[in-house]
């Protein structure tokens, strides 16, 4: 069976994120979501998505095929249902479709004509930005559980504090050296080749990814995810690094997601509570205003390839969009359109040309190239996002 993961409706409220990659390669818990139903299906899976991240992303339509939601994340029972879908046949939550099954030669998807097969087993949905991290402590439990199941891990290694050892996962290669591991108030994933520096804290629930490092005295809470060759220092809490970004040094970032490629200076620290501790807003893309989270906690949230100088501050609830650099004294305002350069004293427009050259570079670093299909991909969000930079 071919499967193929759809962005659905929940793709505007899931932006900055979703400008550069389709739902289905957010990462949560420890894997992204299409790494999860890969794992569970056996099979790799293709995408639809929009019309500007389809060359780095195509679809792969065969004579028949199952189309799941990716804001839903997988379960084992889940999966079993969807693999034996047939013809007319789909799953739904409530008034969501998860997944259905379609064939090359139909012309429109009509649900008033499928059987309608309702879900109604606890399953993660991944609708809006906050759900990241607000989830994460579910998501690491259960891609630990997934990725760990019959296998054994690599030994503690001699002089590293730890607790409840049945929780820590150590993959081949990882490196800890005289850190505290707390596994006692959830599960901790180290991955392959990752690094823990002398000195580090870690309480879980919490995951770092392949070639990851925390470095020297750092104090991480859970729920906390560091995608691949992520680097962190300082303090962090219930938040998710997707991948190649770094927090190097000292400074606080809580209940905030942060993009692939990005850099926060040193002493950077984000605030995730308000001091009247009323409910936090965030920059919603769709209505163009501030809509309620529901959150009395809620940080930041860094769209790909952004960045932020040496002592920035950041306010409760604050979005950032793709390629902007952040510097000076005092907050920026609490919606930084993509593509932005400057801080609380004012923003001007972040011209392409040089915020490639940038990512030229930083991409070399992990030996990635910055190709012609990132840069066209890139240069659409520029166009797309110029509405917001009406500084």
């Amino acid at each position: 069976m071919n499967y193929i993961l759809f962005d659905g409706d929940v793709r505007n409220s899931l932006l900055p994120f979703t400008y550069t990659k389709p739902v289905a390669d957010i990462r949560v818990g420890i894997l992204t979501i299409r790494e999860k139903w890969e794992k569970y299906l056996s099979l790799t899976t293709t995408t639809v998505t929009q019309e500007y991240l389809e060359e780095k992303y195509p679809m792969v339509e065969l004579e028949e095929n199952i189309l799941i939601n990716a804001s839903f994340c997988p379960t084992k029972s889940l999966v079993e249902k969807v693999k034996k879908l047939s013809k007319n046949e789909a799953i739904f939550r409530g008034e969501d479709v998860i997944a259905f099954f379609t064939s090359d030669s139909q012309e429109e998807v009509n649900f008033d004509n499928y059987t309608q097969i309702e879900f109604e087993e606890e399953i993660l949905q991944i609708k809006n930005t906050w759900d990241i991290f607000s989830l994460n402590d579910k998501a690491i439990q259960e891609d630990f559980d997934l990725i760990t199941e019959g296998r054994t891990s690599e030994p503690i290694p001699e002089g590293t504090r730890y607790t409840n050892k049945d929780n820590i996962f150590i993959e081949e290669g990882a490196e800890i050296t005289f850190a505290t591991l707390n596994a006692s108030t959830g599960p901790i994933y180290i991955g392959k080749d990752a690094v823990v520096m002398e000195n580090a804290a870690v309480r879980g629930p919490f995951a770092m990814c392949n070639n990851a490092v925390i470095k020297l005295g750092a104090k991480i809470y859970g729920a906390t995810t560091l995608g691949p060759y992520c680097k962190v220092g300082g303090e962090i809490s219930n938040s998710v690094l997707m991948g190649y970004s770094s927090k190097g040094h000292d400074g606080y970032l809580g209940n905030s997601v942060i993009g692939e490629w990005c850099n926060i200076g040193a002493d950077t620290n984000n605030s995730n509570l308000k001091n009247n501790y009323a409910e936090v807003k965030l920059w919603d893309y769709e209505t163009g205003r501030f809509a309620k989270t529901g959150l009395q906690f809620c940080g930041l949230m860094m769209g790909d390839h952004s960045k932020c100088g040496i002592n920035t501050m950041f306010n409760t609830g604050t979005v950032i969009g793709v390629f902007t650099n952040i510097y000076g004294s005092g907050f920026p305002r609490n919606f930084v359109p993509s593509f932005s350069w400057g801080g609380a004293s004012g923003f001007t427009e972040y011209k392409t040309n040089k915020a490639f050259e940038v990512a030229e570079v930083v991409m070399q670093r992990r030996n990635i190239l910055f190709d012609a299909i990132e840069q066209r991909i890139l240069e659409h969000i520029f166009e797309e996002t110029s509405q917001y930079r009406n500084y």
